[in-house]
């Protein structure tokens, strides 16, 4: 898993976001988006849509893993009411045909579940071993 802290779009980061793209060479990727913002923080750059940016991900993705899939969309709903959260939520996700929440505010278990569907549960991972560390004097 490889979380990203810019854009493809976003004119101070896109380079690096490229970077990580082509360096993580994902299966599949979550877009994030908030729908009541119009420009990126930081730029007049306006807010591309939820199609735009699944289609350049995949489109320079594929460079280094053909195989790259769009699974799921994480939306910032915190301007929305409750309701229309969930219009807008249910919406995309009939839209673009994946699975679409609030991970704050409704949990991520949709995109984990799509994620466990395509390519099955996660290995536990092993305890760690407990460590005293001692400082020395």
């Amino acid at each position: 898993m490889v979380e990203g802290q810019g854009s493809l779009f976003h004119p101070s980061f896109a380079g690096v976001t490229l970077g990580l793209l082509h360096g993580a060479q994902p299966d599949a990727f979550i877009v994030c988006h908030e729908p009541t913002r119009r420009t990126m923080r930081g730029v007049q750059t306006p807010l591309p849509s939820i199609d735009e940016v699944i289609e350049q991900t995949v489109n320079l993705g594929r460079l280094t893993n053909p195989a790259i899939i769009c699974t799921g969309l994480s939306i910032n709903t915190e301007h929305l009411s409750e309701d229309q959260a969930f219009t807008y939520l249910d919406r995309l996700s009939r839209e673009y045909e994946l699975p679409a929440t609030d991970p704050v505010r409704f949990g991520v278990e949709p995109l984990v579940d799509a994620l466990a569907e395509l390519y099955g549960e996660p290995e536990p991972r092993p305890k760690k071993a407990k460590t005293s560390a001692r400082r020395a004097n």
